[in-house]
């Protein structure tokens, strides 16, 4: 069962914990992202695992992970002679930022209707005092 709130709010968080936080990516999707950050250029799932000294299939599915939260992007590069590979390269951090803080007001808008609910169904009945 995740922490409650409470004790969320008072751990000491880094930024790339919003990674975890926001689309619960596990400490391996981490590190493939950091690898590929700190890349020169766009990597290959065979050079991602490679970086962060894991199996290909198990980077591959990091890199997806990553892939489907927005925090890569993929492109496809041709050979001259036929056939083609993937590169991966991060997101612009803004439109991540944009992203998070988009799901953030989101998740803010449902839990403030979730506490009007609790409100309108508790008020009055004396079972719960809830702060005015």
């Amino acid at each position: 069962m995740p922490d409650p709130m409470s004790e969320q709010l008072q751990q000491d968080m880094e930024c790339e914990g919003l990674l975890e936080c926001f689309h619960g990516l596990k400490e391996l999707d981490k590190d493939c992202f950091q690898a590929i950050v700190g890349a020169e250029e766009a990597m290959t799932v065979e050079e991602i695992a490679e970086a962060v000294d894991r199996e290909h299939s198990t980077a591959y599915r990091a890199v997806q992970r990553l892939l489907k939260a927005g925090f890569v992007q993929k492109e496809q590069i041709n050979y001259d002679h036929g056939g083609y590979y993937h590169v991966y390269y991060p997101t612009d951090a803004q439109k991540m930022s944009a992203d998070m803080q988009r799901m953030l007001n989101d998740w803010y808008a449902k839990m403030g209707q979730l506490i009007r609910e609790f409100e309108d169904k508790y008020e009055g009945t004396g079972a719960v005092e809830l702060p005015s």
